[in-house]
């Protein structure tokens, strides 16, 4: 959520991070609001100050037996006791529609993130490794025989409809290895402490990390008001939700996997093959908590960490900074990696890093505080997948396919498989 004092003291720039983002100008309509809210609210006070001075004195009144003028007082009482109650109410309503306001905007990016509308105007910084060279067309993963094999989507499609998939043998002993490896190396070699979270959250925790209001249908709740997460960075960030950190605690970082939900509301149509694009998918994520002026490092530093699994995995990808167009509502600054499909000739999103600012801890009132005595400020998040467990078992499997329908595996997975290096034709881990 935005600064309101910054708003006051810099609405021009404000503006010009809203028309970076595709919006109109609305510092106007803001500080309409908030001139309201703070008027009402002086309203309240005073007319509470003259509450107070009258009802003092309304027992000098009485004691000194002028009736007429006790008479008057207590009516003076009653009435402003009546105009308090409506300003407060007032005042209540403007700051509701002006929080409600706040809420729906995005967060204003970076001055170094370039300008557009969308992914085509994202930059590309960096890549690593170079795509394999086939001596036969490469297929989908759900194409590949031995992948294929363990892949059931007319199963989940009769469990559950579209975007489910059911995973049986090596596939989902793939699936389960990737997931511990990412966790070990987030662990052991990057230093995140694991974290085990619900996948049931009230509004709050929604709100504080932006999923709600503006994207409500992308989400599923259950019929007694929870909501499904759709990524655990809405339960590590929110564990600071409120809080005050110690200073020595910072920088936070923390990670989880977990089953994740999305609707995948308006992308009817979109990657609907195979396990790209799913309602319910598992994740291994990344949340960092730290002081402002340590963020901008430790975006770079989760991105590394990020980047450490898809080398491990030996799979080519580039990092892409997103334009002010395609980077999402709570970022500031937003590095993509994306991974290299040969399936589909092209690279796909596997990991966002993103850096929130402060602009997710206004929303959740999550602070520190320097030294004691001091007053406290307000922390800054960030998050990122480390990776996405599914996408990243489309990668290994369309990588490492071969000719004859057999998939051969990265050497860092070997371990997790019992000393396997590969998915057979028929589907056997080998």
């Amino acid at each position: 959520m935005h600064d309101i004092r910054l708003i006051r003291e810099t609405p021009e720039a404000f503006d010009a991070a809203l028309r970076r983002r595709g919006l109109a100008p609305m510092s106007g309509e803001i500080l309409a609001l908030d001139a309201r809210r703070r008027e009402l609210i002086h309203a309240a006070e005073t007319a509470l100050a003259e509450r107070n001075a009258a009802s003092k004195a309304v027992g000098a009144a009485k004691s000194r037996g002028d009736e007429a003028e006790f008479a008057r007082l207590r009516g003076l009482v009653a009435a402003k006791k009546d105009e308090i109650a409506e300003a407060e109410a007032e005042a209540a309503q403007a700051d509701g529609a002006l929080r409600d306001l706040l809420m729906g905007l995005p967060n204003a990016p970076c001055d170094d993130v370039p300008d557009g509308a969308d992914e085509t105007a994202n930059v590309e910084l960096r890549r690593w490794g170079a795509p394999r060279r086939f001596d036969f067309r490469p297929r989908e993963h759900f194409e590949i025989p031995g992948a294929a094999a363990g892949m059931d989507f007319a199963a989940a499609a009769k469990l559950s409809g579209s975007r489910f998939v059911v995973l049986r043998g090596a596939a989902i002993r793939v699936h389960r290895a990737l997931a511990q490896l990412m966790l070990d190396l987030h662990v052991e070699k990057h230093g995140l402490a694991e974290v085990w979270t619900p996948v049931l959250v009230r509004d709050e925790a929604m709100y504080g990390t932006n999923q709600l209001p503006k994207f409500a249908e992308e989400s599923y709740q259950t019929t007694n008001g929870w909501w499904l997460i759709p990524t655990s960075e809405v339960t590590l960030t929110n564990l600071v939700a409120g809080e005050i950190v110690e200073d020595a605690r910072l920088p936070l970082r923390m990670t989880a996997h977990s089953q994740c939900f999305r609707s995948e509301a308006g992308s009817a149509g979109k990657d609907t093959s195979g396990m790209l694009r799913q309602h319910q998918f598992e994740k291994v994520e990344m949340v960092s908590i730290t002081r402002p002026e340590d963020s901008r490092a430790e975006h770079e530093r989760m991105t590394a960490c990020a980047e450490a699994v898809l080398q491990a995995l030996e799979l080519p990808y580039r990092v892409v900074v997103l334009c002010t167009g395609d980077m999402g509502f709570g970022a500031r600054r937003t590095h993509d990696l994306e991974v290299w499909l040969p399936g589909q000739d092209t690279y796909r999103e596997i990991s966002s890093c993103s850096d929130c600012g402060d602009f997710q801890a206004r929303r959740m009132n999550a602070r520190f505080r320097r030294a004691e005595g001091e007053k406290p400020e307000f922390v800054h998040t960030l998050n990122g997948s480390g990776l996405a467990v599914g996408r990243t078992l489309i990668a290994v499997l369309e990588n490492g396919q071969q000719a004859d329908g057999s998939v051969t595996l990265p050497a860092a997975l070997h371990p997790y498989l019992r000393g396997a290096t590969r998915i057979d034709p028929e589907g056997r881990l080998v």
